[in-house]
């Protein structure tokens, strides 16, 4: 029962952050200044690409490291073992919940930013393919970089992350 009830959270805290999210592109759009539009993009890109570095860096983090750090007191060391404990859920929200959504998000902000460009250019199938590629692009080019960070440097970024967590920890 356990485990349908972790999909069953997974599930709407997918649906949720859909709706946020998509709630947030749909504003930009009704209110499309090009810049803007430009900024929340990246913002969206980068965001996604952290997450799935996070989620990569949960799944390959030493535990051993972290009970050192904890049993010394050092602050976020014991979010960081229950971080590695559940690296299989915190794998999920980080690279299939957050990182999908973002990256769904960015084509439809993609879309619109593309329908924006195009009503200034006479060819629209051209300057759809461009943005298009540009982003997808950077997106696969700058996970496939940052994963590969996430493997090697995984303690440090799971540390990070922990002090980041404990912050918000009550």
């Amino acid at each position: 029962m356990k485990k349908h009830t972790w999909i069953i959270i997974i599930f709407i805290l997918t649906f949720l952050l859909s709706v946020i999210f998509s709630t947030v592109s749909n504003v930009i759009a009704n209110n499309l200044n090009v810049y803007f539009l430009l900024a929340i993009l990246l913002l969206v890109i980068f965001t996604g690409i952290i997450f799935d570095m996070i989620g990569v860096a949960s799944l390959t983090s030493n535990e051993a490291t972290f009970h050192a750090k904890a049993t010394r007191k050092i602050k976020g060391a014991k979010t960081a073992v229950k971080i590695i404990k559940n690296s299989n859920k915190m794998a999920t929200i980080c690279c299939d919940i957050v990182g999908d959504i973002c990256g769904i998000v960015s084509g439809s902000l993609v879309a619109i930013l593309a329908i924006y460009i195009a009503k200034h250019i006479d060819n629209i199938s051209l300057v759809t393919i461009i943005i298009t590629a540009l982003v997808s692009s950077l997106t696969v080019g700058l996970k496939a970089v940052l994963k590969t960070v996430a493997v090697k440097k995984c303690d440090i970024i799971i540390d990070i992350v922990s002090k980041i967590l404990t912050i918000f920890h009550f």
